[in-house]
């Protein structure tokens, strides 16, 4: 054990952390003890990465903890050598840090390591206490079978529609040839996961229409301008991309923007995805927890075309989260309503 381990073994943390984090080492993860544990965390969750060290430690796995400030300034440019080279002899890593602005390319960095080693990864991206107590204590085994029913629906339909009573109405047409993926919280080596876990998502083929974001966007501009039902940002889709986007709150809308015009493919759409995660009963403006929500969320920039094989690529990625949704799933067997107003129709 590294000195750095004791040390956070030696942390004082919320009581309250404990179920969460037993959640995430033993049924997410299935640590096994003969599996060796690259922990990743910064200084603000440190009390988080205790409650997650104290149990890897009850597991008994031999396990070692990386403080991003111990390695390397913040903003992070590239991920600290030491991490990736400790995660190049371990089966299971976990990432329990509060991002910064443009820390995207060293998270890439990670999980690339991650998808070639088919490591179990943990994604806790901003996790929070509030997500610990909520998120985090969600029965995971019942999100899997309710997400399982939804993968098994959505991979036979050709086209997806989706609407709000905010004004969404957006059609995506899927391609046979992508791949639909489910990240319940149970993670395997063949995907990695964001915890708390609850969705189903590809790369669609097309999207066109508009979205209203009434719930919340991702990255880093989640932390600066929280839970968007006052002033949302309406985003007009056509062949895939971004045609315009508007918002009372200017300021949104031209960061916004310009997050998504980064590169040549910031403003395609990479990802289209429905939240399964029946413990989130309301958006609280973490986008880790939030898009899991039940309904849908979409995101611009990379596909993740390792898994759904999208051959197409972008060095940014940022998620965009509505309310209140109704889903219908359109394939050559007919339609099939899935979700009415946000609640699902198929029974977990």
């Amino acid at each position: 054990m590294t000195k750095t381990a004791a040390d956070l073994l030696s942390l004082d943390y919320p009581a309250e952390f404990t179920p969460g984090a037993r959640s995430a080492v033993t049924t997410c993860l299935r640590i096994d003890p003969a599996e060796k544990v690259t922990l990743i965390t910064d200084l603000v969750t440190e009390p988080i990465a205790a409650a997650l060290a104290a149990q890897l430690a009850e597991r008994g796995c031999p396990w070692n903890v990386f403080v991003l400030e111990d390695l390397a300034p913040r903003p992070l440019i590239d991920m600290p050598a030491a991490v990736l080279e400790d995660m190049e002899t371990s089966q299971v890593s976990i990432f329990a840090v509060q991002v910064q602005t443009n820390e995207l390319h060293s998270r890439m960095q990670m999980t690339d390591v991650v998808n070639r080693r088919h490591m179990r990864h943990a994604h806790m991206v901003n996790i929070t206490a509030e997500i610990m107590c909520q998120g985090m204590r969600a029965d995971f085994n019942l999100v899997d079978r309710l997400s399982q029913k939804v993968l098994d629906r959505v991979r036979k339909a050709a086209r997806i529609r989706a609407t709000t009573a905010a004004g969404t109405d957006i059609t995506a047409e899927m391609n046979p040839g992508y791949k639909w993926f489910k990240t319940s919280g149970i993670i395997s080596p063949e995907k990695w996961g964001n915890l708390p876990g609850g969705e189903c998502f590809t790369s669609p083929g097309e999207v066109n229409g508009r979205f209203v974001v009434d719930g919340v966007v991702g990255d880093w501009l989640c932390a600066r301008y929280g839970l968007l039902g006052a002033t949302p940002l309406t985003i007009e889709i056509a062949g895939n991309r971004i045609v315009s986007c508007t918002s009372a709150n200017k300021q949104l809308e031209a960061d916004f923007w310009a997050y998504t015009h980064t590169d040549e493919n910031s403003d395609r759409v990479g990802e289209f995805a429905i939240g399964t995660n029946l413990g989130v009963e309301r958006v609280i403006g973490n986008i880790l927890q939030d898009e899991k929500f039940p309904g849908i969320h979409i995101a611009f920039g990379n596909p993740y075309g390792e898994h759904t094989g999208a051959p197409w690529r972008s060095g940014t990625h940022i998620d965009v989260v509505g309310l209140g949704f109704n889903i219908w799933l359109e394939s050559d067997a007919g339609q099939e309503q899935i979700m009415r107003e946000g609640r699902f129709l198929i029974a977990a």
